[in-house]
């Protein structure tokens, strides 16, 4: 039995093709029961996010490469698509999901989202009966590793998360937020972050819209705004400064043709978009528009990158206590299976 974690993420892949890989939430079960199926697997967990997806497992992978798990997972795996694939084995997967639920892995190094959702996708794992032993002692010691990460460095200090770099460059762009006109689309918990984000900047004109208009309801009231209806959100549309978009859609909701026909009405007011779904939310090609300014998630880190030296400082402090965790959890596969060959805790890992 070895311990593998598959997968792609900011690091190996662009946005349109995380965006392609990306399981949303609400799709998790019927994923993982997917997931059950796959020869030579006895334990299986999925971790989708905007940044990432990947599966973590158990079983008998010794030979198999992440393009030969993808392609028995997404019939639609394209050639191109193995290059941005990587596969970790025993202790580098150990290490990375450790270092993935710190925050350290993350687009902005510290963000604190990660944690939670690494927590709801071992919940939806557990619901789904595809962890065991193994996977159950890897993800619950992880969160204890992310916790005392968090608490022993100054990593989450400052802007520690997508939302909060996409405000802090609205506010590089219009100055005083103030007067500015905001719009939010959606109310998960990335949306609820870029809201507080802004209103903590002084921003006072914030509208939120959800298809569930009571969770609108529930973010504008926590944040000072006002709840729209998911229906009439175009009819604020003329007014507008910045949109934000973070939506679970399964597909573009704002397209080139819809944005070019509510543009008139603005009389070239310019636009600035922040696109944080994934998949994403709006058409790339609505940048091609007069006065329409379009940010996704490889623009926002490509920002991220530059104010990053200080956390790198700070997350280089937490490698030994990593490793320590690391070693801690090899021992205990030690013990737990001592007929093992050492070859199933060996250092082995990289780019497939």
């Amino acid at each position: 039995m070895s311990i593998f974690c598959f997968g792609l993420s900011h690091e190996t892949a662009a946005v349109d093709v995380r965006e392609r890989f990306a399981i949303r939430e609400s799709a998790l079960p019927e994923a993982l029961a997917r997931l059950k199926t796959m020869p030579g697997l006895n334990e299986g967990l999925i971790v989708s996010t905007c940044n990432r997806t990947e599966f973590y497992v158990t079983g008998e992978f010794r030979d198999r490469s992440a393009s030969v798990f993808f392609k028995s997972f997404y019939r639609d795996l394209r050639a191109e698509d193995e290059t941005h694939l990587f596969r970790l084995w025993a202790d580098h997967c150990v290490r990375h999901l450790y270092r993935v639920a710190s925050g350290l892995e993350s687009m902005v190094v510290g963000e604190t989202e990660i944690f939670g959702q690494v927590k709801r996708a071992y919940e939806f794992a557990i619901c789904a009966k595809t962890t065991g032993k193994f996977l159950n002692r890897l993800f619950q010691k992880s969160f204890q590793v992310g916790k005392q990460v968090r608490s022993s460095n100054a990593i989450t200090r400052g802007s520690v998360s997508v939302g909060s770099v996409a405000v802090n460059l609205a506010q590089q762009i219009f100055g005083d937020l103030d007067d500015c006109k905001i719009m939010i689309l959606g109310a998960g918990e990335t949306s609820e972050k870029t809201a507080k984000a802004f209103r903590s900047r002084g921003a006072e004109q914030i509208f939120v819209s959800n298809r569930s208009f009571e969770r609108a309801q529930a973010l504008a009231a926590i944040t000072g705004g006002r709840a729209i209806q998911f229906q009439a959100w175009e009819q604020e549309f003329r007014e507008l400064d910045i949109l934000v978009s973070s939506t679970s859609a399964p597909h573009m909701i704002i397209t080139l043709d819809k944005l070019a026909h509510l543009l008139p009405a603005r009389r070239e007011r310019p636009l600035f978009i922040i696109d944080l779904a994934m998949p994403r939310d709006i058409d790339p090609a609505v940048q091609e528009l007069a006065g329409v300014y379009l940010y996704d998630l490889d623009s926002l880190q490509s920002i991220a990158d530059r104010t990053l030296a200080t956390r790198k400082r700070e997350s280089e402090k937490c490698h030994q206590l990593i490793e320590d965790h690391v070693e801690d959890f090899q021992l205990w596969i030690e013990r737990t299976q001592p007929a093992n060959p050492p070859a199933i805790v060996a250092s082995m890992g990289g780019a497939i």
